[in-house]
């Protein structure tokens, strides 16, 4: 069976496949590549992590290859790690200094990846490591916006003990509340509501959060304002 081939760089594809001996072996003859980038403009060390090869990270770390280095979208080896839900290699890269709040292209920080694929563990080290849980992608949605649409209650509930803004409008006027209320989400709604968010702000519909809420759920979160 033919070996995984994802980069025109040897070395990216032993990273991404794990095989750390052979990596050790080809370092050992020329360090800098190591550091070398391929056809997408990534590392061996983006490889790594979004294989999920935490020895293979760890010894291209202790190497001291750029931690932060972006490959032609943007993407930093954090913000894979963070996407894939690579908890360890995460933990290691904010160990050797990574950019907690680097963007990619579309304005994404490792946090709202964090916060739409459920990834609680990786959200708490991000924020403990000074991730801003209010960052704005180019649609202007924050880490809170993706949870709260996506029915996360756990990530909801971490980003608002971190402080997250419950009020921000992304470019189409919703805020964090009106994406619960749109997709139904109870629970999420709820907590938002007992943490400040306003049922009263009109989108660029100039629909409220009440007005997008269906069934119960508008009659509830008036309960909750009035106490």
């Amino acid at each position: 069976m033919e070996e995984a081939r994802v980069s025109d760089v040897e070395l990216s594809n032993l990273a991404y496949r794990g095989q750390l001996d052979q990596l050790r072996s080809a370092v050992l003859g020329d360090k800098s590549l190591a550091s070398r980038t391929d056809q997408d403009e990534r590392t061996p060390l983006h490889w790594a992590c979004s294989a999920g090869h935490t020895e293979v990270a760890d010894y291209l770390l202790q190497l001291g290859v750029p931690v932060d280095g972006k490959d032609d979208a943007g993407w930093t080896p954090l913000l894979i790690a963070a996407s894939a839900g690579r908890t360890d290699i995460v933990r290691a890269l904010l160990g050797k200094g990574a950019q907690v709040n680097s963007t990619n292209q579309v304005g994404c920080t490792p946090l709202h990846y964090a916060a739409s694929k459920n990834r609680h563990e990786i959200a708490v080290l991000l924020l403990e490591n000074g991730a801003s849980p209010d960052s704005k992608d180019k649609l202007e949605s924050t880490p809170l916006h993706r949870a709260a649409s996506k029915g996360n209650l756990r990530i909801v509930e971490i980003l608002l003990k971190h402080k997250a803004s419950t009020n921000i409008q992304d470019t189409e006027g919703n805020t964090p509340l009106h994406l619960a209320c749109d997709e139904e989400r109870a629970e999420e709604a709820k907590l938002l509501v007992e943490h400040g968010a306003s049922i009263y702000i009109e989108n660029k519909e100039e629909k409220t959060p009440l007005q997008v809420a269906r069934g119960g759920l508008g009659a509830l979160l008036k309960r909750i304002v009035k106490g």
